[in-house]
């Protein structure tokens, strides 16, 4: 989760209607941006390993890398970039920048939480850092958690928000194809993945309340007195002008990555796209998606997902595959057929159930841990 910013954003600069309409109006592509939140082992223990000031100091000066909240995190960005395949490939090349640089006296690995780590760890220092922490007190030590955070160019003003407000309803089936936090504290939580529960110590997670107009959310962020600290699982973005997917958990392997991606970008514009056909896109209720993000926390997508107009439980494997089907026209033309074809194999296979596999019987989140560690540059 994104605590700060290179750049910290000035609530006096981004919280009023006119600057977060003219920001949606600028003209722009569906471009995309992406920010994975990966873990730092010890390379003996596989622990987590609070070293990410030293190791961004030797990557240095890289726009590519970030500090986070925990100091066992290093953020990677790309973007924005005109299609999936390229943001994957610039992704590719930051992993591998990555591991290069630390050669081996640090290791990586992708995933929604650390597997055995302890469920308290040390954080970075800063002033703002300090905040967060004062507020928050002993849970924000608690905050080990790694998003793929996905952004996606939506113009214009009015259309993004029709856009965001649609969007709301389908998180939890990017949740359930992105699960890959099972373990937690060494223990198997039950859960596809915890990170929701962990990161819902904090408040402002979840799924976002609907914004009935810019000066709604304008209000919103003055009300929070932070634009950085709104932290819902989508969100527009009031600098970049884009929709922020902040559901995924982080990816084990920049494939998985790129069906997230391709799902996420292609997701944005056929939404987009039935707006601009003159279609009222549909506004559900919070409580009835908040009930389809337990699911997919829980199961995955080996549960069921329940229809946000009739309540009927539905397969979620029956609506991810449905929902892959109305995509892919929209994927010929975003040139991301090839990736959003990934998803599928998350459908069937994703990383919570990998996880689970590779932990073996009896389960050994230690041994899932290092299958993390050997699949970071695959």
């Amino acid at each position: 989760m994104r605590i700060v910013s290179p750049t910290p954003i000035r609530v006096a600069d981004v919280a009023n209607e006119h600057h977060l309409r003219a920001v949606f109006e600028a003209p722009s592509p569906p471009t995309l941006g992406l920010e994975e939140e990966v873990m730092l082992l010890d390379p003996g223990t596989l622990d987590l390993a609070p070293r990410a000031a030293e190791v961004l100091d030797a990557l240095a000066p890289d726009p590519r890398f970030a500090l986070e909240l925990p100091a066992s995190q290093l953020e990677l960005i790309v973007g924005p970039v005109g299609t999936v395949r390229e943001a994957i490939a610039e992704l590719a090349a930051a992993r591998l920048q990555l591991a290069g640089r630390v050669d081996g006296e640090v290791r990586m690995a992708g995933a929604g939480l650390h597997p055995f780590a302890s469920v308290e760890g040390v954080l970075n220092r800063g002033e703002r850092y300090d905040v967060t922490v004062d507020e928050h007190a002993q849970l924000a030590r608690r905050q080990l958690v790694f998003a793929f955070q996905v952004h996606v160019a939506v113009r214009g003003a009015d259309r993004a928000l029709a856009v965001y407000n649609a969007l709301r309803s389908f998180l939890p089936e990017v949740a359930a194809l992105a699960a890959n936090a099972p373990f937690h504290g060494g223990r198997d939580t039950g859960l596809a993945s915890a990170r929701p529960p962990v990161s819902g110590l904090l408040p402002r997670q979840g799924i976002p309340p609907v914004l009935s107009s810019w000066a709604d959310y304008a209000y919103a962020l003055r009300w929070v007195g932070d634009p950085a600290r709104w932290w819902w699982e989508l969100r527009p973005h009031p600098v970049h002008g884009t929709l922020e997917l902040r559901v995924p958990d982080t990816q084990a392997t920049t494939a998985g990555a790129a069906a997230i991606a391709a799902v996420a970008q292609a997701l944005a514009v056929w939404l987009g796209e039935r707006h601009d056909a003159g279609e009222a896109l549909p506004i559900h209720d919070t409580w009835r998606i908040e009930e389809n993000r337990w699911r997919a926390s829980r199961y995955g997508v080996e549960g069921e997902l329940r229809d946000l107009r009739t309540g009927e439980p539905v397969p979620a494997r029956r609506r991810l595959h449905a929902l892959v089907d109305e995509l892919e026209p929209v994927a010929e033309r975003l040139d991301c057929v090839p990736e959003l074809a990934l998803a599928r194999r998350l459908v069937e296979v994703n990383g919570a159930m990998a996880r689970r596999a590779a932990a073996g019987e009896p389960q050994d989140p230690r041994r899932a841990t290092a299958w993390l560690a050997e699949r970071f540059l695959a």
